[in-house]
């Protein structure tokens, strides 16, 4: 069985689309994204959730940029429902009505995923470009009463980490089943501002005390998940389950990748669904195999006990951190760049950050330039 054979994916993630009504100044859509060929149509993705159904994929996440900008979503989902795969709506809520959700409902939506940017409409503006917060948490109360089981994302940094006891507060009290607090992994426009964003190891330790804490005391209510940031942990994540193992992302344009920012990688080539058929590209493309299974892996990873566990780390992180995507990840302590990702980690270590990296305050985040929408809504 080759390496390709081996791997079923079980998630299909759809990004239907990379505009969006918000700027967060962590978002890990390209930097360099320009929308040459467009989204793809609703034939196409209906197409591309069939032959995902026929590979194994059993729930799709629909995500973007904003999912909600799209007018055929109800039909995206209905036909998702048809196939019998789960549907997750992936949103930041703004355009999330009572009457569009109740379409969505209709049509088979089985669960939605609201990010939040903190608990205070300043705080919220901040990160995401744009007073937002009062329109989430009407969403999210909309999204309880139609009774869909409802998670709440908040990805944590310097600015909002703090205030994860808040966080947890208000995910209760609007009925949330799941609490995400996933530190942010500086990727795309995060690492654009990782100065601004990185927490001090001293913050994550009391907002991972935090966490237990209130899982704890949510337990049977509210599933409450802390994702380490790998900046601290010393040992890298296990990306997306392992390159090209369990998830497959397309891209508004049709890409078929391994992660969302794989397409940033110099010399792979990733090519469309609009050209090819989803399975030969999962089973045979050369981007997706680039880094399934071991045979790629340098030392120390080879030889590591961990292989199996985290896959070697982020590819995306070893290319835009040291260079190149064959590398160990920098987060890993046994990486020979490791010292790129520790530097980082004590620059964050005070209130006040030394280096040229101090000039990114909050306040002078470099927000994304290319996201755009129609002021009369949900367009395609």
């Amino acid at each position: 069985m080759t390496a390709n054979e081996a791997f079923r994916p079980y998630t299909l993630v759809a990004e239907l689309t990379y505009r969006c009504p918000l700027r967060c100044a962590y978002c890990s859509n390209p930097v360099g994204y320009e929308p040459a060929k467009g989204d793809l149509d609703t034939e196409a993705w209906k197409r591309v959730f069939r032959e995902a159904e026929e590979l194994g994929v059993v729930q799709v996440h629909l995500s973007g940029g904003e999912p909600l900008l799209r007018d055929d979503l109800p039909s995206l989902v209905a036909t998702a429902r048809e196939l019998g795969l789960y549907t997750n709506l992936i949103t930041s809520a703004i355009g999330l009505t009572r009457s569009r959700l109740s379409g969505l409902s209709t049509a088979g939506l089985d669960a939605v995923q609201i990010s939040v940017q903190g608990t205070a409409e300043a705080h919220a503006e901040r990160i995401a470009g744009r007073a937002c917060l009062r329109e989430k948490l009407e969403a999210a109360r909309v999204v309880r009463d139609a009774g869909l089981p409802l998670t709440i994302n908040v990805v944590l940094h310097r600015e909002n980490i703090d205030d994860v006891p808040a966080l947890v507060a208000l995910a209760r009290d609007l009925g949330a089943s799941r609490l995400e607090l996933a530190n942010t992994q500086y990727l795309g426009w995060a690492l654009e501002n990782r100065g601004a964003l990185l927490p001090s190891r001293e913050q994550i330790e009391r907002a991972r005390e935090h966490a237990a804490r209130a899982r704890k005391e949510n337990e049977g209510r509210m599933e409450v998940l802390f994702v380490l940031p790998d900046y601290y942990s010393g040992v890298p994540r296990a990306c997306m389950d392992g390159w090209g193992r369990r998830y497959i992302v397309v891209s508004p344009d049709g890409l078929v990748l391994p992660c969302h920012l794989a397409h940033t990688l110099p010399g792979l080539s990733f090519e469309s669904v609009r050209d090819q058929p989803l399975e030969r590209l999962w089973r045979d493309g050369s981007g997706m195999n680039a880094f399934r299974g071991e045979a790629w892996m340098p030392a120390p990873c080879r030889d590591c006990d961990r292989r199996a566990v985290d896959f070697g780390g982020c590819r995306c992180q070893a290319y835009h951190l040291a260079g190149s995507a064959g590398l160990t990840d920098p987060a890993c302590r046994l990486s020979a760049h490791h010292e790129l990702v520790t530097k980082a980690a004590e620059r964050a270590g005070g209130p006040e950050q030394a280096g040229a990296e101090a000039e990114k305050r909050p306040s002078n985040l470099i927000t994304l330039r290319y996201r755009t929408f129609r002021h009369g809504g949900l367009s395609q």
